[in-house]
C-alpha cells in the first residue's frame, strides 16, 4: 500500500527539478524534449481524470512512461490519496531524473525503471499493465531522431497497434500509441502533448486512432498566449481518453483556455465531424480561439492560382549572405552573387520596387553567394571569391548539414525571383494578419523565412497580359483575414504562428474569381480534368 504523501517531498522535487534544468542548455533540453509538468497543471489534470474515473472498483495502478522527477505521481498522490493507489511505476531514460524519482518517491511505493520506454514496453519482462496513465512524454521532434530509431519505432507501433505512423511525427506520438497498447482495457489516460498533431498531415493517424480506437473524452487546448512551459515554444493540448471503442453517437468534448476543470469555452464535436475535419484546433468556437477555415475543400483555393514554395535555405546566412556594398568591396564577381531580401523583421514595406540592377530599393541591400563553378575554376578565374570561400573552413560552415550535401558546397537552391511573397511566421490576433504579403518588383530571391507565390495557369496568363493587375492581386492577398490564416496554419507557445506552403495553398481564393471572373473557367476545367483524367 502507498505510504502517506508528504507535501514537503513535492517542494523538494520542484527544487531539484529547477537545479537539474539549470545544468542543461535550452538547446539540449529542446533536443531531449525535457520539459517538466508544473505541479498546478499536473494536479488540474489529475483532478479532471478523477471525475471521469469515479469511485471505480479496485485500486489505481498508476504509470508514467516518462516519469522525470515525478510531477504526475506527486499529483496522483495529492488528488487520489495514497490508499487508492495499489501500485505505481515510472520509466525514465535520463539517469539523473531516474535517481531523483527513485529517491523521492520509492517510500511512497513508486517503482522506477531506468531505460527507454519504447524498448521497455517491447520487452517480454515489461511491468504489469496499468489502468491509469498520466504522462507528459518527451517533446522530441522528428529531426532529432535518427533514421534507424525512427524506423524501429514505426515498426513497433504498427506491430503493437496496427497504426502506420508518418515519419514526420514526433516521439510523443509513439509514446502515446505504445503506452496505450500496454495499458489495461477500460483503463484511463491523460496525455499532455503538443497540439500540432491536430492540424498537420502527419497527425492524421493519431487523430484516426483517437476517433476510432479509444473513447476520447476531452481535448483541452491551452490558450497559445499561456505557455505551459516557459522555455518550450510549443502550444499544448491535454487528451483524456478511455481505452475502449467509442460508443455509438459519442461526441468528445473540446475545450479551450483556462484550466481543465474551468475552461473558457467548450463544444461537443460528433465523431463523424471530427473524422472529416482537417484542423482540430478550430474547436471549440470561441472569441479567443480565433482559428477558422473558409475553404470547404470544394471552392477555389490559392493553390489553384499559385505554386507555393519556401525560399532558399542557404545553410549559413551569416556566411553566404553579405551586404551588397561589402561584396563590392571584396571584389566578388557580380554574376555569382544575386540579390536577396533581408529577414522579414528588417523589411518595413510590403511593396518592393527595383533599382536599375534588379536589387530591391531598400536601405539594406543584400546579396547571396551562388556559384556553380567547381573549386579549381573559382580559384583560377575568381581569386577574390576564392579567398572569401577559404574562410569557411575555420568558421565551420562546411560542417553544416545542408552545405555538406551540396556540390559544389557554395551553390544555392535555384529559385526564380517571385512577384508575391508571404512571411513564414508572425504574430497577430483578431483580424490582424499574422503574416505579411509582399509585392516584389525586384529580382531578389528570399530565404526560407518567406513563402514564394508563383502565379500559375490562368492567373499567370492574365498577369502577362495585364502586368498592372499585380497590384490588385497583392491587394486581394492582403484582405485574407487573420482568422483564416491562423486557421490554416499552426500556432506555437507564446502565440507564434507559422504556415507552410500546402497550408497557405488551402486558403480560399473565391475573391479572385469574384474580381476576375475569367479565372473561374480555368478552375472548372482543372476540376473536370481531375474527374475524368
Amino acid at each position: 500500500m502507498i505510504a502517506h504523501h508528504d507535501i514537503t517531498t513535492e517542494a523538494q522535487r520542484q527544487s531539484i527539478q529547477t537545479a537539474i534544468d539549470a545544468t542543461k542548455s535550452a538547446a539540449d533540453r529542446n533536443r531531449l524534449g525535457q520539459f517538466a509538468t508544473p505541479n498546478a497543471l499536473a494536479i488540474d489534470i489529475a483532478r479532471f481524470v478523477g471525475t471521469r474515473i469515479g469511485r471505480r472498483k479496485g485500486g489505481i495502478r498508476f504509470a508514467d512512461p516518462a516519469i522525470g522527477s515525478g510531477s504526475f505521481f506527486s499529483a496522483a498522490l495529492a488528488v487520489y490519496g495514497p490508499k487508492r493507489i495499489e501500485s505505481a511505476v515510472g520509466v525514465e531514460l535520463d539517469p539523473a531524473f531516474a535517481d531523483v524519482a527513485r529517491n523521492l518517491w520509492s517510500h511512497a511505493g513508486l517503482k522506477v525503471v531506468r531505460g527507454d520506454f519504447t524498448r521497455v514496453v517491447a520487452n517480454g519482462s515489461r511491468p504489469p499493465a496499468p489502468n491509469l496513465i498520466l504522462a507528459n512524454p518527451p517533446y522530441v521532434r522528428h529531426h532529432h531522431m535518427d533514421r534507424e530509431d525512427k524506423e524501429r519505432l514505426q515498426r513497433l507501433a504498427y506491430q503493437m497497434t496496427g497504426v502506420e505512423v508518418n515519419g514526420l511525427a514526433g516521439l510523443y506520438v509513439y509514446f502515446l500509441l505504445l503506452a496505450t497498447a500496454w495499458m489495461e482495457d477500460d483503463g484511463y489516460a491523460a496525455w499532455l502533448i503538443p497540439s500540432e498533431f491536430m492540424d498537420v498531415n502527419y497527425g492524421s493517424s493519431l487523430k484516426r486512432y483517437l476517433t476510432d480506437r479509444v473513447t476520447l473524452m476531452r481535448a483541452h487546448r491551452f490558450d497559445p498566449d499561456d505557455v505551459q512551459f516557459g522555455d518550450a515554444l510549443v502550444s499544448s493540448v491535454v487528451l483524456v481518453f478511455k481505452k475502449a471503442p467509442p460508443p455509438s453517437g459519442h461526441a468528445p468534448e473540446f475545450t479551450f483556455g483556462g484550466t481543465m476543470t474551468d475552461p473558457q469555452a467548450n463544444n461537443r464535436i460528433p465523431l463523424d465531424r471530427l473524422r472529416e475535419s482537417r484542423k482540430w484546433t478550430v474547436y471549440p468556437s470561441h472569441a479567443r480561439n480565433d482559428r477558422c477555415t473558409l475553404s470547404d475543400g470544394h471552392g477555389p483555393t490559392l493553390s489553384d492560382f499559385f505554386r507555393i514554395q519556401r525560399g532558399i535555405a542557404t545553410g549559413d546566412n551569416k556566411f553566404f549572405v553579405l551586404e551588397r556594398a561589402e561584396a563590392k568591396r571584396r571584389g566578388l564577381p557580380a554574376r555569382y552573387v544575386r540579390p536577396i531580401l533581408p529577414s522579414p523583421r528588417f523589411l518595413k514595406t510590403t511593396i518592393i520596387d527595383s533599382d536599375d540592377d534588379g536589387y530591391p530599393s531598400i536601405d539594406r541591400q543584400l546579396c547571396v553567394i551562388d556559384c556553380d563553378l567547381p573549386e579549381h575554376a573559382v580559384e583560377a578565374r575568381h581569386p577574390a571569391l576564392w579567398e572569401y570561400l577559404q574562410t569557411a573552413e575555420a568558421l565551420g560552415v562546411k560542417d553544416g548539414y545542408l552545405v555538406g550535401k551540396r556540390s559544389p558546397w557554395y551553390k544555392q537552391e535555384q529559385r526564380e525571383p517571385c512577384p508575391f511573397l508571404c512571411t513564414y511566421m508572425g504574430r497577430g490576433s483578431d483580424d490582424k494578419q499574422p503574416f505579411r504579403f509582399i509585392l516584389n518588383r525586384s529580382q531578389a530571391v528570399c530565404t526560407n523565412l518567406y513563402l514564394m507565390l508563383y502565379p500559375r495557369l490562368a492567373l499567370a496568363t492574365m498577369l502577362r497580359k495585364y502586368p498592372a493587375r499585380a497590384a490588385g492581386v497583392h491587394a486581394l492577398l492582403g484582405r485574407i483575414t487573420g482568422h483564416e490564416l491562423r486557421g490554416e496554419g499552426r500556432v506555437y507557445g507564446g502565440g507564434l504562428h507559422k504556415i507552410e506552403p500546402s497550408e497557405l495553398g488551402r486558403v480560399s481564393a473565391a475573391a479572385f474569381i469574384e474580381r476576375w471572373t475569367e479565372l473561374g473557367a480555368c478552375v472548372q476545367r482543372e476540376e473536370a480534368a481531375g474527374l475524368f483524367g
